[in-house]
């Protein structure tokens, strides 16, 4: 018999779940086929459902549906958060990634967060930005690498395509059949899968009911600041739908944008002049939400003004700012993990529009 241990989350809510895969094609010779770039989606619906949209929930880097599905120290996670206020959850594992197959032959190499990264980045509070020392929320003794809820977080990551371009694209083509499949939706995205939401909201803005961006991959354009030559599109590594259009992220003009705040990152943003609209995004309700002590609250600044240049109206919010203290960038599997969903689900409640 197991032990109760192992029971610590009881899944009251649930009615039906369920997996299914999402886009993916044929690929190979002649008897050696098989089946490549598919996206695993696992499903869960409440005993009573109150939202008429779904929630789809992108992991970030290295990360699985793991994250939302519990806490590295045995808490119920966001996934059956959700499930009880009545939304219908869906749980998206990138292609190439965890459940979703990866072949070396057409994904090509794979990287890791090394122990180290995820101690300084994600656990302890002694990162290498001025917020870190405000970590108080995560789950257990930062500094023991035996500690259950260290051993429980680092024995979940897993290797992630290192390019964001590749998982960006993978992403969106799958996202046509994952729509056909959940109907119109709230996005949910973290970290690495930011740019899945402004993407998937510029191509099928019909689709996206709203975008709650958790601490999403940036800053953008570039890291470097010894010149202004962007490396992206600024929200994401594939062409975007600005207005006026742009042939190439090497023709964005872009500028300085320095915060008077010195623990805020100076970075690029459109050169004044040169600003592109995004109107597929225009519109949606979007919340970027991002923790005290994070890595992210150096920059997230930067997306936001970003978006706002592109005549994206959009919430920032920076959790301190609503009496939420000491997250870093794991928010979700942090100890009131709970109290931030609850923040979303109310933000979520007044924004949507059913």
């Amino acid at each position: 018999m197991l032990s109760e241990k192992l029971f610590s989350v009881k899944t009251c809510a649930v009615e039906k779940k369920g997996i299914f895969y999402a886009g993916g094609s044929y690929t190979g010779e002649v008897n050696d086929h098989f089946v490549c770039n598919q996206m695993f989606v696992e499903v869960y619906s409440p005993k009573k459902i109150s939202c008429s949209y779904p929630i789809i929930m992108f992991h970030g880097a290295g990360q699985t549906n793991v994250n939302w599905l519990t806490t590295p120290d045995g808490r119920e996670g966001w996934a059956d958060y959700f499930l009880t206020k009545g939304y219908q959850v869906c749980l998206a594992e990138q292609p190439a990634r965890g459940r979703s197959a990866y072949h070396p032959q057409i994904n090509g190499p794979i990287t890791h967060h090394p122990v180290e990264v995820l101690k300084s980045r994600f656990i302890s509070d002694d990162g290498d930005w001025p917020q870190s020392k405000k970590h108080t929320q995560w789950p257990g003794n930062a500094s023991d690498w035996n500690d259950p809820s260290f051993r429980q977080f680092t024995a979940s990551q897993v290797e992630y395509l290192p390019r964001n371009q590749a998982s960006q694209k993978l992403v969106l083509n799958a996202a046509e059949d994952l729509f056909k499949k959940t109907g119109p939706a709230i996005l949910l995205t973290h970290s690495q899968a930011g740019p899945f939401g402004w993407l998937l909201a510029d191509h099928f803005p019909e689709y996206v009911k709203a975008i709650v961006a958790v601490e999403p991959f940036g800053p953008p354009f570039s890291n470097r600041l010894d010149a202004p030559v962007a490396v992206n599109y600024g929200l994401a590594d594939l062409p975007l739908s600005y207005d006026p259009p742009v042939q190439s992220y090497k023709d964005l003009k872009l500028a300085l944008l320095e915060p008077d705040d010195p623990n805020l990152k100076t970075g690029w943003v459109f050169q004044q002049d040169q600003v592109r609209r995004l109107p597929n995004l225009a519109g949606i309700p979007i919340l970027i939400l991002t923790g005290e002590a994070s890595y992210h609250a150096q920059y997230d600044h930067l997306t936001s003004h970003v978006l706002r240049q592109c005549g994206v109206d959009h919430d920032f919010v920076r959790l301190e700012q609503v009496g939420i203290h000491g997250n870093g960038h794991m928010m979700m599997l942090e100890k009131n993990n709970l109290e931030i969903a609850e923040w979303i689900h109310k933000w979520l409640t007044e924004h949507l529009q059913e």
